[in-house]
């Protein structure tokens, strides 16, 4: 009867199913975790967890459409403040004892060998040290990911420090990319200007050492968080308290529960000590939350009802002094145990993980080199020459040259109106670093990919050894190696470059394989008997006849790469691809629209010319004479 009742009881608490907002920092994780056992071992809830940016989960949470946030920094967000004000949502509880701090940070061995360098005002003379690889006359500042709230007075503070005509803003596009360039210049043991917070395993991890800024002013700051904000005032960092964000209907209808979250409270200790564990032992938050709960019990005893945290226990498999192991638990998690050793423990990631680190503590400088270079010779040269031609000339350019592929003036005037929309939406500067970025991944993948496509189509044991690594290159998931080349190449437009190359190289080379095996047998005989030699056999003969199928290869590497914008931008590299990223973590629906417009009207132009240029000769004339034929 008592296990029949115990879950009636319990589920007393809660009337309906609890949402929690998926949270992707690992401090908001465990402490979500956390919550969630509460909710659901202790008090018998049931609870759901939903993912989303954090704007989305915010503006969710106002709607009621989630209940939770487990960590929402107090005085960070204008659409928390708002909901907090129109009385749909509150912060409860105060879940880090003294609060969260942030700032601007250099690793501690700069400080130590630049011993002048201690506040922000003697960034000036120690700007050398911090030169950004994109642009050798100024140095590098590394924000926050773009459409975070620190992004925004991040700027403001650069701009009325000064230091915005000494420093380039760089955004890295999402907090893993910013993670990987710090960790990346520390096991380089390399200078770097950064901006970052804690608690975070990172924080635990290395050592960092905070830049001095005047006192903290709250007018200051207020105007500092917003974009169009007209003060010139510098402002220290506010200490920033985490609380729990709950809609204001679940405070309603679980009042026992809102007040156990109340009295949630971790240590930095604790807090950072978790962080760093659930980062080197490779645990999601809630593995992290249970191995806290079970060993902590002391901690969290007093924030639940002695029934709520009798219920804990047991299903920890614990006593409420943490001593003893409960049998039936015991023998759960003993067979649970014997399940996973019938597997052998095969993980690469460890291997793998210190054999990047390895490469990059001994390597670096000659993978920055080849950035420095690619840089230098490549992206930016393309950059400047894009950004000197009058854009009406582009235009004009592209809409002549569209003529010339499809003949047809409609389509010309159509490629030519859509650039002009571009421009029009104030996206001109954005298009032309996509374009460049584009420009020079397609060479790159030409002059890589048709060798090797050549080379494939006269080998059939190249063509067995390739083959496998063209597939794992099209069906690794491109996400897998942007964090290794950005550790390896630093953030900005080369890892960006590189990571292209990678996702659009094995439909070139396939199809230049394929184009030229597919040429008629009878010719190669015909040349062959004329005394053609090999070299000439494949400049005279195969290379003609194999034109359509390399033509399709390099128009399907150009989709690729473009393809690549929005992930691309995910490391840094700005274009097209930043304005959609920062429309999705604003929410940001005209401008994700306005950006995603202008990439489909790139995508058409690319498609079409490449496409009528990569017919065969015949095919061609057939499209030319067709163009010229009266309407109607």
């Amino acid at each position: 009867m008592s296990a029949l009742l115990l879950p009636l009881s319990a589920s007393a608490a809660c009337e309906s199913p609890i949402k929690f907002g998926a949270l992707t920092w690992e401090s908001g994780q465990f402490t979500s975790g956390v919550l969630k056992y509460i909710a659901e071992e202790g008090y018998g809830c049931t609870v759901e967890e939903v993912p989303g940016a954090g704007p989305a989960l915010e503006t969710a949470l106002s709607q009621n459409d989630i209940q939770i946030i487990g960590e929402q920094w107090i005085g960070r967000s204008p659409i928390m403040e708002n909901a907090i004000e129109q009385n749909k949502v509150a912060v409860i509880g105060d879940t880090l004892k003294g609060g969260a701090t942030q700032g601007w940070y250099v690793p501690k061995y700069v400080l130590e060998e630049n011993p002048g360098l201690r506040r922000y005002q003697d960034l000036p003379k120690y700007a050398d040290l911090f030169k950004d690889p994109e642009d050798p006359s100024k140095s590098r500042f590394m924000n926050c990911p773009s459409g975070w709230t620190c992004e925004i007075f991040n700027t403001r503070l650069l701009k009325n420090t000064g230091l915005d005509s000494i420093f380039n803003n760089a955004h890295p596009g999402t907090g893993a990319a910013l993670d990987a360039e710090i960790a990346s210049a520390f096991e380089q043991h390399k200078p770097l200007l950064f901006y970052y917070w804690q608690p975070t395993g990172l924080m635990a991890k290395y050592d960092f050492a905070a830049l001095e800024f005047p006192d903290h002013k709250d007018a200051c700051w207020q105007d500092l968080l917003l974009a169009d904000g007209t003060s010139d005032c510098v402002s220290g960092f506010p200490v920033s308290p985490l609380g729990i964000a709950v809609s204001t209907p679940f405070i309603e209808s679980n009042p026992e529960l809102a007040e156990v979250f109340k009295k949630i409270q971790f240590t930095p200790d604790e807090l950072n000590g978790a962080i760093l564990e659930m980062s080197e032992g490779k645990r999601s938050g809630d593995e992290q939350a249970l191995v806290f709960l079970r060993d902590n019990p002391d901690v969290w005893r007093g924030w639940l009802s002695e029934e709520a945290a009798t219920n804990l226990a047991t299903k920890l498999g614990i006593s409420l002094n943490g001593a003893a192991i409960t049998a039936d638990t015991a023998a759960s998690r003993s067979d649970q145990s014997a399940l996973s050793s019938s597997f052998p423990s095969w993980s690469l990631e460890t291997p793998l993980n210190n054999a990047l680190s390895s490469v990059v503590q001994n390597y670096g400088d000659v993978f920055r080199t080849i950035s420095t270079v690619t840089l230098t010779y490549l992206l930016l040269p393309i950059e400047r020459l894009l950004t000197i031609i009058p854009p009406w000339l582009i235009i004009a350019l592209v809409a002549v040259l569209a003529w010339f592929g499809v003949r047809k003036i409609w389509f010309a005037l159509a490629c030519g109106a859509g650039l002009f929309l571009i421009g029009a939406f104030g996206l001109w500067g954005a298009l032309i670093d996509t374009l460049a970025l584009l420009i020079v991944s397609v060479l790159v993948t030409v002059v890589i990919g048709i060798p090797i496509g050549i080379a494939m189509s006269g080998s059939k044991l190249l063509r067995k050894i390739v083959t496998p690594v063209l597939d794992v290159m099209q069906t690794m998931p491109s996400f897998v190696y942007l964090i290794p080349v950005l550790m390896l190449f630093g953030i900005g437009k080369v890892p960006a470059l590189f990571a292209t190359v990678i996702y659009a190289l094995p439909p070139l080379i396939r199809l230049t394989t394929l184009g030229i095996t597919q040429v008629n047998h009878e010719m190669v005989e015909a040349g062959r008997s004329f005394g053609s030699t090999h070299l000439q056999l494949l400049i005279w003969i195969k290379l003609p006849q194999a034109l359509p199928s390399i033509m399709a290869g390099i128009n399907q590497a150009v989709m690729m790469s473009l393809a690549m914008v929005v992930l691309a931008s995910m490391i840094g590299a700005p274009g097209l691809g930043e304005d959609v990223l920062q429309s999705i973590q604003t929410l940001n629906i005209g401008q994700g629209l306005q950006a995603g417009t202008a990439i489909v009207i790139v995508a058409i132009i690319i498609d079409r010319i490449t496409q009528a240029f990569g017919q065969g000769k015949r095919a061609r004339q057939k499209t030319i004479k067709a163009g010229r034929r009266p309407i109607g």
